[in-house]
């Protein structure tokens, strides 16, 4: 079986919020060939109707405060030591503790909305086992501005990164945490791009010219992304993967193979790679979480991929971006 690093799921927050995993069961892990991948820290804004007709346009998510946002942020790191502590998984701060045969948890933030102003607490994140960064969730904070949902829309939707962003990269190369490009707006993405001498990666996004929804990355980007030996984490959101932009769990499996064949043809095996969204999304119903994904990757085999082929996209990708970004 060949193990998957995935690129994104919001399994902290579940457990934080009390409710029962949908996608993630750890003691299945092992036997479906999950290993592990981005646990995302996420302080949830709040909740705002999923778009269920097409167009729609979503606005930005108000900004959070800082410093409640870094107490809630801290709970939900504490609870990834927790599970680890239960051994159920393990946090890891090299790209070679993945793959194993064990879990392994990337600590990642998605949105930098904990963060200070000043980065002054950054190096106490980094002692924590903070190993990725997303600049932003859907909202604005001082380090840069997200994209709003919205379908058809291109992902010029707002200013690029603050100053304080700008410092952030710089902070992140040197440190060599990871920075995440999903859900920043094109104007960040370029910000970024011209400024990073990481990998750059986008590790829950989608092609936007197969669905042409903000959340997605136009040709240009995903070019930039290919030619800084970066990748795409596929995701497998059903509202990112339709042409239609409907949040359609009836959605087939060939969706995600599409995309996959598309970023594959545009930037190159080397820069594909899996980033689910599990637990913070609709999934389609034949994928209904990780139990399936020897499905998945039976319906890439259907499709023509070659196990060479798999094995990159399913965790050597990840693998290579990890090991040329940390240090």
């Amino acid at each position: 079986m060949i193990p998957v690093v995935d690129g994104h799921n919001d399994l902290l927050l579940r457990l934080w919020l009390g409710e029962e995993p949908r996608h993630i069961h750890l003691e299945q892990a092992v036997d479906c060939g999950f290993a592990g991948g981005f646990f995302a820290v996420y302080v949830p804004s709040p909740r705002v109707p999923e778009p269920r007709q097409v167009p729609y346009a979503v606005p930005l998510a108000a900004p959070l405060d800082q410093r409640e946002a870094a107490r809630i942020a801290a709970e939900l790191a504490a609870s990834l030591v927790g599970l680890q502590e239960e051994g159920r998984l393990r946090v890891v701060r090299a790209a070679d503790e993945l793959v194993d045969g064990r879990v392994g948890a990337i600590l990642h933030l998605e949105g930098a909305d904990p963060l200070s102003p000043d980065l002054s607490d950054l190096d106490a994140w980094y002692e924590r086992g903070l190993r990725s960064i997303g600049l932003v969730w859907s909202r604005p904070n001082a380090f840069a501005e997200g994209v709003p949902f919205r379908f058809p829309h291109s992902p010029d939707t707002g200013p690029g990164l603050t100053s304080a962003g700008l410092e952030l990269v710089r902070a992140c190369n040197r440190l060599g945490i990871l920075v995440d490009c999903s859900h920043l707006n094109r104007a960040g993405f370029l910000d970024v791009a011209g400024l990073s001498d990481a990998p750059l990666v986008a590790t829950h996004s989608n092609a936007w010219a197969l669905c042409p929804s903000t959340r997605n990355l136009q040709d240009d980007q995903l070019d930039a992304i290919a030619a800084s030996g970066g990748a795409v984490g596929v995701n497998f959101a059903v509202g990112f993967l339709r042409a239609d932009g409907h949040n359609d769990p009836e959605t087939a499996l060939g969706e995600i193979v599409r995309h996959a064949d598309y970023l594959a043809e545009r930037m190159g095996i080397d820069h594909v790679a899996l980033g689910s969204d599990f637990e913070g999304a609709t999934m389609p119903t034949d994928l209904g979480g990780i139990a399936a994904l020897p499905t998945l990757l039976d319906a890439f085999r259907a499709a023509g991929w070659a196990e060479p082929a798999l094995r990159k996209l399913c965790h050597e990708n990840w693998l290579r971006v990890l090991g040329q970004t940390w240090r």
